[in-house]
């Protein structure tokens, strides 16, 4: 068998694409390394990136913090609820934007895309005083509650979750709608049961995206958490270890790579959705 000889042009895209990976990848690994480095060992002006004996000591130091298990639960529970909600608000969205024709549809389409250009950093400060007016009428969602985090990752997602899955429902042929009716499907039935597995790929793009936000947020935490320690998330609790006097740099990267786990957990979980598409449903 002749072997396969590979083109100039596919080698040197292939080159470049495990160029620019290895440039990615490279900031996880310097972080994953140095959690395991022994103290001293990170700031050292030699470092010894593979003769070095690895250490669990900053994990320790991590584990130990008072409260770091709740402040884990606080940010599973604000992105799981944030990415169900989501899934559910920004697909019945999509499929009203493009399957329906209303009035004012149009500017609608163009306000979602308005809402992603505004700066987060601008709105902060805003919804701080909306946050402390909502908690004078709903508690739940006032400023201190993790219910205000919910609202504001909501209000930031949904935009672009329907807009990205706009694409995926109108990629559905409309005659699988109709071919559905004549069947006796139901508009509610078609919905869930056909339509909803079929946009699956925008589905889960959409919750590792409403995940990953939810999950790494600091700003909003630092911001509407302010004097409930109970309910801080995980971010906030990396801040212990920052020091004027003397950054515990081991426990930051420690601290940063159980961080890390969770959403390379989610991703694996899901990663297989990604994969797949429309095609197989309107064949024959």
């Amino acid at each position: 068998m002749a072997l396969k000889v590979r083109r100039p042009a596919r080698l040197v895209a292939e080159i470049v694409t495990v160029v620019i990976a290895g440039i990615v990848a490279f900031p996880l690994y310097w972080m994953v390394l140095s959690a395991f480095k022994p103290a001293g060992e990170i700031q050292s002006a030699h470092p010894k990136p593979w003769t070095f004996a690895p250490s669990l000591d900053s994990f320790q130091r991590v584990l130990t913090v008072s409260g770091f298990g709740r402040y884990f639960l606080n940010s599973l529970v604000v992105a799981v609820v944030v990415v169900l909600l989501s899934l559910v608000f920004s697909f019945l969205s999509a499929v009203a934007l493009t399957r329906f024709r209303f009035r004012g549809r149009g500017v609608l389409l163009v306000m979602l895309l308005v809402a992603q250009m505004v700066p987060v950093e601008a709105l902060t400060i805003p919804l701080f005083f909306l946050m402390r007016s909502v908690g004078g009428t709903v508690p739940a969602f006032g400023l201190n509650e993790l219910g205000s985090l919910v609202l504001v990752h909501l209000a930031f997602s949904l935009p672009f979750a329907i807009w990205m899955l706009r694409g995926f429902v109108a990629a559905v042929p409309a005659e699988l709608e109709e071919a559905a009716t004549l069947d006796g499907a139901s508009r509610m039935r078609f919905t869930w049961q056909i339509l909803f597995p079929l946009v699956a790929p925008g589905l889960v793009a959409v919750s590792v995206l409403a995940f990953i936000h939810a999950w790494n947020d600091f700003l909003f935490a630092k911001t509407f958490i302010i004097s409930k320690t109970e309910n801080q998330t995980l971010p906030q609790a990396i801040l212990v270890f920052f020091k004027p006097e003397d950054t515990d740099w081991g426990a930051v990267m420690a601290s940063s790579t159980l961080m890390t786990i969770p959403v390379l957990v989610f991703f694996v979980l899901v990663q297989r959705k990604l994969i797949g598409g429309t095609a197989g449903a309107v064949k024959g």
